[in-house]
């Protein structure tokens, strides 16, 4: 398998997105260490060597002590996936509608979490010789998606995020991509009714592929990132959207 031997730590990983990812990250065999607030442990005991850490992604000690436990219980660290972010059960309105607190907690959740987790787990990689960072961003920064300016600008500094660190990390072998997916029907998503409402047959008229986007089709592509197929891949954004837009 392509990653065995690896360890892989996947934010956000108990559910929708993170936990197909997680689980397809170790049918490739890599050691998955769950990183979440709730559920972490639970999630991590499906997969062979799993480790569950109750993780505030937003939290400097709290990713520091991450990147800790997983050298202390699995002895590297090799491939971070920061999928952990708010979304679901964000309330869809006007702009100036979106309270300041809100506001600063989405940064926190979907932006600042990437610079902690990742300044937590780079020199880790750097001493074994390189790694990979995906980070999970959205499609909705290059359609410009309204009624979620927070969210959407959050994730449209993702992509710049990933940009400008790949520069920064590649002569330490430490390669950072970003993958971005259109609406999802994850678990989360589908518990916030006003959100399917809103969006679900809208992006599915919009799709070259008419039909709903699954947590699933977002594994491939991490998994690609994750591994040696890809070692000469840095920088970069995959839009995965059934081609709702051409990125």
């Amino acid at each position: 398998m392509r990653l065995d031997g690896q360890v892989a730590i996947v934010t956000g990983g108990a559910q929708g997105i993170g936990r197909a990812i997680a689980a397809g990250l170790a049918a490739e065999g890599a050691r998955v260490v769950v990183a979440d607030l709730k559920g972490a442990e639970a999630a991590a005991a499906c997969y062979p060597g799993g480790v569950g850490l109750t993780v505030d992604v937003a939290s400097e000690a709290d990713t520091a002590r991450m990147a800790e436990e997983t050298v202390a219980r699995c002895g590297r660290i090799d491939v971070l996936v920061n999928n952990a972010g708010l979304y679901a059960t964000l309330k869809m309105r006007p702009f100036e509608e979106i309270p300041v607190d809100e506001w600063r907690r989405v940064m926190d959740v979907n932006v600042l979490s990437m610079f902690l987790t990742a300044r937590a787990v780079v020199p880790r990689m750097r001493e074994a010789g390189g790694g990979s960072i995906v980070n999970i961003s959205s499609g909705t920064p290059f359609r410009g998606v309204p009624m979620l300016l927070h969210y959407v600008t959050s994730k449209g500094a993702i992509v710049a995020l990933t940009r400008a660190l790949a520069k920064e990390l590649g002569s330490g072998g430490v390669r950072v991509n970003c993958v971005a997916p259109g609406f999802t029907m994850s678990d989360g998503v589908q518990q916030n009714p006003e959100v399917v409402e809103a969006l679900q047959a809208v992006s599915v008229a919009a799709r070259t592929i008419k039909r709903d986007q699954l947590p699933d089709d977002v594994v491939g592509a991490v998994v690609y990132l994750a591994c040696a197929e890809s070692s000469f891949v840095t920088g970069q954004t995959i839009v995965i959207d059934g081609g709702q837009h051409f990125h």
